[in-house]
C-alpha cells in the first residue's frame, strides 16, 4: 500500500562537513536524508573546526550551499566564552547547542557560569538543544525554568530521564525532547550481535527497562530525530571507536514498525517527524512538498547499498518494511526508484543569511 507523508524534518544530524567529510558531507549526508523521506535536516555544530564563531559559521553555510540535495538549518555551538557571539548570529541558525556530556567532537560546557550565560543571553524564539544526560539534564532544566527559555533535550534514553522530563512539563518547564529510533530498539544485549566498536554511541544504548520506559512515555516525546552520526567501519572497528551511528535511511521503517506494534499512529509519525519539530524549529513551510512510502515494501537493511559515505548501519540485516519511493521537493521530484535526482545546492538554508 502506498501512502503520502508531508516531508519529514530531522532536527538532529551530524554531516561531518567541515572537517571529516570521509566520513560524510552535505551532499552525501543530504542524499541520505532523501533516501529515508527526510526533506529537512538540522546539523550539529561539533566539527573540526567546531561551529562558534561568524567564520566557521560562514563556511559552513557556504559548503551546504553548494551541495546540499535537501533543505537543512545549521545548529551553532555553545562555547565556554561565546554566549554573546551565539546571540547576535541566531537568526542564522536553526538552534543553539549545548553539550553538557561528553561526545564525539570538541565541544563540551563544563561550568555552570557557561550554561548560565547561554540561557540569560540567547533570543528566546530560537531553541536552545541540549546533549545531556543524568545529572546535568536537571541542571539544563533548572536553569531553562529559571530564565523562561525553551528547552529541547537531545536523544533522551534513560527511564530516569523521561521521568524527570515529564515532571518538568507537568510543572510547566517549557522543555522539549526528541527519542532516536536506536535507542527506542536496541540495547546492551546486542552488544556481542552488532560489535563492541560499532555498538559505541552518545548516549550509550541501555537496558530493556529503559527501552520500555521509552516506550511508555511515547506520548511526552515531542519530536523522533536519527542522531545520524557516520564514521567509516575502519573507525568504528580499530581499538578506539568513535561513537555514532547513521540512521537517515532505517529510521521511518523503524517509526512505521512502531506503528505495527501498536504503539504509536501513523499520525503520531507525522507529529513527531513534521508538525512538531516544525514548530520547535521555527521551520518554514516546503510548498509542494511529500514523501510517497510503500508501506508493505520489505527490505533488508545493508549499509553498502546505503547513499551515507559510512556504509554500515546498526540494524545490518535486519528485515524491515515501509520503503520511500519518491520524494518531491517543492514540486521538483528529488527521489525517485532509489535515485537521487537533485542537483547539489538545490538544498535551501531554513534561515537564509540576508
Amino acid at each position: 500500500m502506498n501512502i503520502k507523508l508531508p516531508g519529514l524534518i530531522d532536527p538532529h544530524v551530524h554531516l561531518r562537513d567541515p572537517g571529516a567529510t570521509h566520513k560524510e558531507d552535505w551532499h552525501s549526508g543530504t542524499c541520505a536524508a532523501l533516501a529515508g523521506g527526510f526533506t529537512v535536516v538540522m546539523d550539529m555544530p561539533n566539527n573540526t573546526p567546531p561551529i562558534t564563531d561568524a567564520q566557521t559559521l560562514g563556511a559552513k553555510q557556504r559548503a551546504a550551499s553548494e551541495q546540499a540535495v535537501c533543505d537543512y538549518g545549521i545548529h551553532f555551538g555553545a562555547g565556554a566564552d561565546n554566549a554573546a557571539i551565539a546571540a547576535s548570529l541566531a537568526s542564522q541558525c536553526s538552534g543553539l547547542k549545548l553539550y553538557l556530556d561528553q561526545t564525539f567532537g570538541p565541544l563540551r560546557l563544563d561550568s555552570l557560569q557557561s550554561l548560565v550565560s547561554h540561557f540569560s543571553t540567547f533570543p528566546k524564539d530560537v531553541p536552545i538543544l541540549c546533549h545531556a544526560e543524568g545529572r546535568t539534564i536537571a541542571a539544563a532544566l533548572f536553569v531553562a525554568q529559571l530564565y523562561d527559555h525553551p528547552v529541547h533535550i537531545c536523544h533522551v534514553s534513560r527511564k530516569d530521564e523521561i521521568e524527570l522530563i515529564r515532571a518538568a512539563k507537568e510543572k510547566g518547564v517549557r522543555v522539549t525532547c526528541e527519542v532516536t529510533p536506536h535507542h527506542l530498539y536496541l540495547t546492551l544485549d546486542e552488544r556481542e550481535k552488532i560489535g563492541a566498536g560499532k555498538c559505541e554511541v552518545r548516549p550509550m544504548i541501555a537496558t530493556r527497562a529503559d527501552v520500555e520506559a521509552l516506550r511508555a512515555n511515547l506520548d511526552i516525546i515531542d519530536c523522533f530525530a536519527t542522531d545520524h552520526a557516520p564514521h567509516t567501519l575502519f573507525e568504528k572497528e580499530s581499538a578506539s571507536p568513535p561513537p555514532g551511528y547513521p540512521g537517515l535511511e532505517t529510521a521511518l521503517a523503524l517509526y512505521l514498525e512502531l506503528v505495527r506494534e501498536g504503539m504509536i499512529t501513523l499520525d503520531d509519525v507525522i507529529a513527531r517527524c513534521h508538525e512538531n519539530p516544525r514548530k520547535i524549529f521555527n521551520v518554514p513551510v516546503q510548498d509542494e512538498t511529500w514523501v510517497e512510502v510503500d508501506v508493505d515494501a520489505e527490505w533488508i537493511a545493508r549499509g553498502a547499498n546505503m547513499f551515507t559515505r559510512a556504509k554500515w548501519t546498526p540494524f545490518e540485516g535486519r528485515t524491515l518494511r515501509g520503503r520511500v519511493t519518491r520524494v518531491m521537493l517543492r514540486g521538483e521530484t528529488v527521489f525517485e526508484n532509489n535515485c537521487v535526482l537533485a542537483k547539489p545546492g538545490s538544498g535551501k538554508n531554513i534561515r537564509p543569511t540576508l
